[in-house]
């Protein structure tokens, strides 16, 4: 693990902070997601979205940009290209996709380091394989659209957040696409369904998933779902499930984050044609 020479660090006796700050909100959080979905911390329902800022040609130096806020969840998105892919031996009538996910040193609770670690390789792979249905990747072969995300803070749905601002910014650099692509998560626990989840439920879930073990019982699903949705053409661009989840919590899923995304359709439309004036 490389050393972070730009921070001054405590000495070999220092005890973490958080060490000391766990205690009653811990339980107060359990109980609130775990025990009664209808009181989130936030004051939010369970089927109610965070509001969200969207701001479009925040990086000047790249082709497009994106800056997005969904609660306290913050992200900023640069498109650069298409460029020509030097050194390639063969020949694709289809262009390519490179996609970088990054977290901030200090957007999470623990400090991440400067070099991506296996999440944020996976998370990276996961918005490729997001971005690449929506995009006409057959206009631009064998070049290359270089897409580059940094969480700033998260305060939860990272991943959802990351696709909506990749597609944003893509739609910004005229890239040439099918439709627009808005991403939505949920939580679930025991068939209960919570959409658009903050970090601190997400934790709580993945205490869950750690502590409890899998049974066939239908009533321990618990998990979560995360979906990339094409507006327009009504298709699913990406859907990630992760944990034990029943299949008609599955298929109630879709059908709440499929609603959730053709809510917010309109409000990106919006924004899309304020920027173009």
């Amino acid at each position: 693990m490389p050393i972070d020479t730009k921070r001054i660090n405590g000495p070999d006796s220092t005890m973490s902070p958080f060490k000391f700050a766990v205690s009653k909100r811990k339980d107060k959080t359990k109980q609130s997601f775990l025990q009664n979905v209808n009181k989130r911390l936030d004051g939010r329902k369970a089927d109610d979205l965070r509001p969200f800022y969207l701001h479009t040609k925040v990086v000047s130096q790249a082709k497009g940009s994106a800056y997005l806020e969904v609660g306290n969840t913050k992200i900023i998105c640069a498109v650069y290209g298409p460029r020509e892919i030097m050194k390639r031996l063969d020949f694709s009538t289809k262009g390519q996709i490179f996609c970088e996910l990054k977290f901030a040193t200090f957007s999470c609770r623990h400090r991440r380091q400067y070099l991506q670690d296996d999440d944020e390789k996976e998370f990276s792979r996961l918005l490729k394989e997001a971005l690449e249905p929506t995009v006409c990747l057959h206009k631009f072969p064998k070049a290359q659209v270089d897409v580059f995300v940094t969480v700033l803070d998260d305060g939860g749905s990272a991943l959802a957040s990351a696709i909506t601002v990749a597609g944003a910014a893509l739609v910004n650099a005229g890239i040439p696409m099918y439709d627009i692509i808005i991403g939505c998560s949920l939580l679930s626990y025991k068939d209960k369904l919570v959409l658009d989840p903050t970090d601190v439920e997400e934790r709580e879930i993945n205490e869950c998933l750690l502590s409890d073990k899998p049974t066939t019982s239908p009533n321990v699903s618990r998990g979560s779902v995360t979906m990339g949705l094409m507006p327009s053409l009504q298709q699913i661009a990406c859907l990630l499930q992760d944990g034990f989840l029943e299949k008609h919590v599955v298929i109630q899923a879709i059908k709440l984050l499929t609603d959730s995304c053709n809510k917010l359709h309109p409000a990106i439309q919006e924004n899309f044609f304020i920027n173009l004036k």
